[in-house]
């Protein structure tokens, strides 16, 4: 035998035992579990005892009273102090809409409890928030003053009035989405808290009421809105939406009904999209009504529904690029819409993309686009090439998830998470002072915020992982919402099941959390940048 003979052989065998790995494409189980932790980095209020990202303490002790109702709890947006209601509904959905497709999958991953007490975090404060049928509160503290200092939600000095809307000052668009979080939450806790499940479905009908009867746009009634969260595509995609997850929570005939009757004046049928988010929920109405004609519930309205199917379907084929209008890409393969916090636009495609390949799975079909035939396969394998881009597989060979993988954002623009912890250094952040001291510090983050979705690249596959690039590293709730349905699914495979049948949950105890009181509250009273362009929306007929 030759002498290299022995080494050489040696030298393959342990190749091909390590190829496997290297290959082995990305832990999903490991994403889910810190994309779900990245809530509790989020929370307001008194934290539970089964807290585990330690590094938070309580905040916002005192949100509501001066408008003598309790508005303590929820979430902070982003990487703010705010409590903006149309984003935290919609993450409430999102969050929701992953559990009701992916529940056993998450389960499976030992996930679904702290998924569940995610949602929870954010409905009990929804609750909070509807103390009467026609009046919903709909933002805690003001953008202009939060955004001028830079302080941990422990030390907060900012203004944090309350705003609200009623019959005289209405929001169509955050009573509705806030009817489609209750509704949707109402079928996640269903099997487990039958109680919680019809207290937050009958908030979410008082709710649809309220945004159907008294119409109009909420940053009408909420200007401090307007620079933040502006409802450029008006409030009739919410009346929409929130129709569809009455219909799905309820299966009450009046809202299917609506749906049906509803879909031409509301642009249901009419608008082609090419986004789906906080703001533009078209897309998310018309796959809800696809999935329900593919069901056999359309009945009397199956040439409408029929309508909306070929709108959904117009959206998947422009996301996998067989469209008419396809959604731009950058050279890496990442769908590009803006270069302002893009990737929440990825996560949320995605998520639409994996759900609707799975109706189509179930439905035996497949899709017709215009630039030819595409299999379902084709859609779920094109969100995770979105997701895996996410997780590491781009051109810069860097994890947009903050905590996964050994390359990842390090100055995160987050106010939290920047500061050292109040539980290591309780000397008080002053609201200028946290600029001078904190913000400006070119180091990594004091406290790691595991799990966060950050803007992400622009449209060259560029980043710059700098805490003042607000654009390209600040996360956000809703950047996560759809990825933990996401993960949950790519996580377990295809295990033959079918997501056109009912839903049935399985009964996991969620993380039982008992406040622990530990009163610090400290009350009184940049610009950030929150507006998205015009949403890229056209008429068809």
């Amino acid at each position: 035998m030759d002498k290299f003979q022995k080494p050489t052989t040696l030298f393959l065998y342990v190749c091909l035992l390590w190829f496997p790995f290297a290959f082995a494409g990305h832990d999903y189980g490991q994403a889910l579990s810190k994309s779900i932790l990245f809530f509790e980095a989020q929370r307001s209020g008194y934290l539970p005892s089964t807290q585990r990202v330690k590094w938070r303490a309580n905040s916002g002790l005192q949100d509501g009273k001066t408008s003598g109702v309790d508005l303590v709890g929820g979430y902070y947006d982003a990487g703010d102090n705010v409590k903006f209601g149309l984003p935290m509904a919609f993450t409430i959905t999102m969050m929701s809409w992953s559990i009701v497709e992916y529940g056993q999958q998450m389960a499976q991953s030992g996930e679904l409890g702290h998924a569940m007490e995610a949602v929870k975090w954010g409905t009990d404060y929804l609750i909070k928030a509807h103390p009467e049928p026609n009046v919903l509160y709909g933002e805690v503290g003001d953008g202009n003053t939060d955004h001028y200092c830079w302080q941990r939600p422990e030390d907060m000095t900012t203004d944090r009035h309350a705003y609200r809307i009623d019959p005289n000052n209405p929001g169509s668009d955050l009573a509705g989405e806030t009817a489609a979080a209750m509704a949707a939450a109402s079928i996640v806790f269903r099997r487990h808290n039958p109680a919680y499940s019809n207290q937050l479905l009958s908030h979410a009908k008082q709710l649809f009421y309220f945004a159907d009867k008294y119409r109009g746009k909420y940053d009408s009634s909420i200007r401090v809105a307007q620079k933040y969260y502006q409802s450029y595509s008006g409030y009739a995609d919410e009346l929409l939406w929130a129709a569809g997850w009455m219909y799905q929570a309820t299966n009450e005939q009046y809202y299917l009904n609506y749906l049906g009757n509803n879909g031409d004046a509301l642009g249901g049928t009419g608008w082609a999209m090419t986004e789906f988010g906080w703001d533009v929920k078209y897309v998310g109405a018309q796959v809800l009504a696809a999935k329900f004609l593919m069901q056999g519930k359309a009945g009397t309205h199956t040439p409408v529904f029929g309508k909306y199917q070929q709108k959904a379907e117009y959206f998947m084929c422009s996301c996998i690029g067989k469209g008419s209008r396809n959604v731009q890409r950058t050279p890496g393969g990442l769908l590009f819409r803006q270069r302002w916090n893009n990737l929440q636009f990825v996560t949320s495609s995605s998520f639409l993309l994996s759900v609707y390949s799975d109706y189509l799975t179930s439905a035996g079909k497949s899709l017709n686009c215009a630039g030819g035939t595409a299999s379902p396969a084709e859609l779920l394998n094109f969100a995770k090439s979105q997701v895996d881009y996410i997780l590491g597989d781009n051109p810069r060979a860097t994890s947009y998830m903050v905590g996964y993988g050994s390359n990842y954002p390090q100055q995160v623009h987050h106010r939290a998470s920047s500061i050292v912890s109040i539980k290591v250094n309780p000397s008080f952040v002053s609201c200028r002072g946290g600029y001078a001291t904190w913000f400006s510090r070119k180091a990594s983050d004091p406290n790691l915020l595991t799990g966060a979705i950050v803007g992400g690249p622009d449209a060259y596959d560029n980043f710059a992982d700098e805490r003042d690039n607000y654009e390209q590293t600040e996360p956000a709730t809703y950047n996560n919402a759809p990825l933990l349905g996401l993960l949950a699914r790519l996580h377990a495979g295809h295990n033959g099941y079918n997501q056109l049948l009912p839903v049935a949950l399985p009964v996991s105890k969620p993380v039982v959390s008992q406040p622990t009181p530990a009163p610090r509250p400290k009350v009184t009273p940049v610009p950030k940048r929150r507006s998205t362009p015009a949403p890229g929306i056209f008429r068809t007929f």
